[in-house]
């Protein structure tokens, strides 16, 4: 299931999913929820606002795809085209648009700012007595209003149609209240300070826009990696036909296509080989790093990579049956679904909203209703001003950048220690994680085959390296890599075979110094009429430990064994221990063999192990720890690891790995380190700490200051100065310590695909 696409679940029940733009803060998504919730004929809602994806179940008995779509419009926010390259065209257009909103509100913020010094330092008076002053602050007001954030009143009018209070709703009813007191001012009492009434519309307006461009600048920053994925498929290949050979796209192959691939071409499309034999890395979906042997009828994966021989394959799968398809839609839909986190802050403003709104009317209808009890006369403009100030001082603020600017400073720590924090749901849900799950190959192991030991049956170690080097010195194969930079790299001579013959899955057959030099599988060795009776119990054990083993023979003779596997990291067992005491279980999961994963787990510490999973089991296991109440963190670095990632509470890629593994993940490790995992867990903690301090502070300052604006008594000016100030206290509680430290504040780290599809990265610290 793609974007914006659908598919049947049972009967009369229709599933659609979207990719959304226009959505900010977590009120956006529960504005959504809500509206979905009050739409009869709609089953059930998922709204993902860290990738701005929407999945709706709905009974197509009962409500139409137009209805469902519409709703989403209607609330003002926008449907991106499904096809991933035109969505990212929208995305820029978007920020474009963005932008120039701002540009235009910051104007006439600058402006009117302009103006009141003027009035205020110039004139000498703090009120103006200038008509022209107050016309022209009026249509900066109604400009701001009703010319850049004019999306803004559209958002709150469909809300509040709905009967859902958000931040959209409190802003407006705060730049509304300043507009009808400026009127107030200029048409029925010249006591009212107008131009600051007009000048409230203006800045609450600038402010909300500037928020949703920088929500709307960290979003777009987020790599197109599912399009990424879908480009390991090569957008042409040559189709074999009665004919002849033909080049066509990849797209135009129907099931019972015959397709031909050479050596070191990526293996178009899912099928089954008809003819020739060659290794085909398939780490594409295994996440193994030993390639498979592939021949006539066996299976290949399009996305892998084929090594050494050229394969007649026969189509299996297209579309969305095909794997990279259906991996590219798992993550789409673990996205959607992933498990909704609602910050602490949204969870107080929840409330925050509705009880600012009444609080404003109730302060207003006091000082009208109220003054003749004890003999005064009603006070329109007190009731003005207490309204007022409760929905300047009311509006969040500090409360909405308590939560981001304890994120930064977190963000800007993580890079200094080589860690991308995606998102804030990785600084709040980190310290709650419980469970972590470690893939195997590529993230506890360093991904590549090596050559672990090396068992001399008869002469020396050296000798029955230099033996294998030369045997292989010809051959294209990743163990026979492995063999010769570990014969490289340890100093050991070996010279060109006279003579070599590859044998397709089995081994190599060579003349050194004269003599026959077999290396190979024990299997096909004994199969050549070598003994192996003498050497069972070595293989076993290195079998064992989860070694690749391959025989050495020379002259007949099995002198010695070579055991290939995948080393662990060098941090990996520090790391291990590390979440142990903090409380935390790790846990392996791979699709490799049981007799492996358990060897690699006890050498690590691990106890809990899950292997001979495949990729969408993987992703399965992760939601049954879930559903056992668990809080799960899962790291990966493969394809096969994304949909897992996407669905986990936190998401840990490593940067050395995939392009789609690192889009589906909230964190991202740079390099191949694992040792930032607990690094990024300390950090989380801190920042959420940080988080919590700084809502404090907004929540005193705003709670303060509406408490005191009910009274009627603050200025429109005075409360804008006190929302600076509780901003103020918000920042220096976020960075404080760090300029005392002498860490850098505007920290940047990004993860880029560059033009090969490498991974660059780029670190700044300021």
């Amino acid at each position: 299931m793609g974007l914006a696409s659908e598919e049947r679940i049972k009967m009369g029940t229709t599933q659609k999913q979207f990719n959304v733009g226009g959505m900010s803060c977590s009120f956006c998504a529960e504005s959504i929820e809500k509206a979905y919730d009050r739409t009869d004929g709609v089953e059930d809602v998922d709204v993902s606002l860290a990738h701005e994806e929407v999945l709706v179940r709905y009974d197509d008995t009962r409500l139409s795809e137009v209805e469902v779509t519409d709703t989403l419009r209607g609330l003002g926010y926008t449907i991106r085209d499904p096809d991933k390259e035109r969505r990212y065209e929208e995305q820029q257009a978007e920020l474009t648009d963005a932008k120039r909103k701002l540009l235009l509100a910051g104007s006439a913020s600058i402006a009117t700012v302009g103006l009141m010094l003027w009035m205020i330092f110039v004139i000498g008076r703090f009120e103006s007595e200038s008509l022209a002053m107050d016309l022209v602050t009026l249509g900066l007001a109604l400009g701001t209003m009703f010319g850049p954030g004019r999306y803004i009143k559209e958002k709150a009018y469909q809300s509040l149609r709905r009967g859902i209070f958000n931040q959209h709703v409190l802003l407006e009813a705060g730049a509304f209240a300043g507009l009808l007191g400026g009127f107030l001012g200029l048409f029925v009492s010249p006591s009212f300070p107008t131009i600051h009434f007009f000048a409230v519309s203006v800045f609450i307006t600038t402010y909300h826009i500037l928020s949703e461009y920088t929500s709307l600048v960290v979003r777009t920053r987020a790599s197109q990696a599912v399009q990424s994925l879908l480009d390991l498929q090569p957008d042409t290949t040559r189709r074999v036909t009665d004919d002849g050979v033909e080049e066509v796209p990849v797209d135009e192959l129907e099931v019972g296509d015959r397709v031909r691939v050479k050596p070191g071409e990526n293996i178009p499309i899912d099928g089954e080989v008809v003819e020739g034999e060659s290794t085909v890395d398939e780490s594409v979906a295994t996440g193994e790093s030993i390639p498979e042997e592939k021949a006539e009828s066996d299976e290949v994966i399009g996305g892998s990579v084929n090594e050494t021989g050229t394969l007649l394959v026969e189509v299996t799968a297209t579309g969305e049956d095909a794997f990279l398809n259906q991996v590219a839609s798992e993550i789409e839909e673990a996205r959607a679904m992933k498990p909704g986190i609602i910050q602490l802050a949204d969870r107080l403003l929840r409330h925050f909203v509705p009880a600012v709104l009444t609080i404003a009317a109730l302060s207003f209808a006091f000082w009208v209703v109220a003054p003749p009890a004890w003999g005064a006369d009603p006070t329109v403009q007190r009731g003005a001003f207490a309204a007022l100030a409760v929905l300047v001082l009311g509006y969040p603020c500090a409360l909405g950048m308590a939560t981001p600017l304890a994120l930064i400073r977190g963000g800007g720590k993580a890079a200094n220690h080589g860690i991308l924090m995606r998102s804030g749901d990785a600084f709040q849900i980190f310290p709650d994680v419980d469970h972590i799950v470690l893939d195997k190959t590529g993230t506890i192991t360093v991904g590549e085959p090596s050559v672990s030991e090396v068992v001399a049956l008869d002469g020396t170690e050296s000798e029955v390296l230099a033996t294998a080097a030369s045997a292989e010195a010809f051959s294209e194969h990743p163990l026979a890599d492995a063999i010769l930079d570990y014969a490289d790299g340890r100093g050991v001579d070996y010279a060109d075979p006279e003579s070599f013959d590859s044998v397709t899955g089995k081994g190599v057959r060579a003349a050194v110094d004269g003599e026959d030099v077999l290396v190979g599988k024990p299997g096909w060795i004994a199969d050549e009429g070598v003994d192996l009776s003498e050497a069972g119990g070595e293989i076993e054990r290195l079998q064992n430990r989860g070694f690749t083993v391959s025989g050495v023979v020379y002259d007949g003779d099995l002198v010695g064994l070579v055991g290939i596997g995948d080393e662990t990291k060098g941090d990996a067992t520090k790391t291990v221990r590390r979440m142990k005491g903090a409380g935390i279980t790790p846990v392996m999961i791979t699709g490799d063999n049981e007799r492996t994963a358990h060897f690699v787990a006890e050498e690590v510490g691990i106890e809990r192990v899950m292997a001979d999973v495949l990729p969408d089991e993987k992703r399965e296991e992760i939601g049954q720890l879930q559903a056992e109440g668990h809080r799960v963190a899962m790291v990966g670095d493969g394809i096969n690891d994304a949909p897992a990632l996407t669905q986990a509470d936190i998401g840990i890629a490593i940067s050395a790995g995939t392009d789609i593994a690192i889009e589906s993940a909230d964190i991202v490790l740079v390099g191949d380190r694992l040792d930032g995992v607990m690094d990024a867990y300390e950090i989380g903690e801190e920042s959420y700490r940080k988080t919590r301090q700084n809502l404090a502070a907004a929540f005193t300052f705003n709670g303060v200051g509406v408490a005191a604006a009910t009274t009627g008594l603050v200025h429109p000016v005075f409360a804008m100065i006190a929302m600076v100030l509780s901003v103020s206290a918000v920042l220096a509680n976020s960075f404080a310590g760090q300029l005392l430290s002498g860490e850098g504040v505007n920290t940047e780290f990004a993860v880029e695909d560059d033009a090969a599809g490498g991974v660059v990265e780029r670190q700044t610290a300021d």
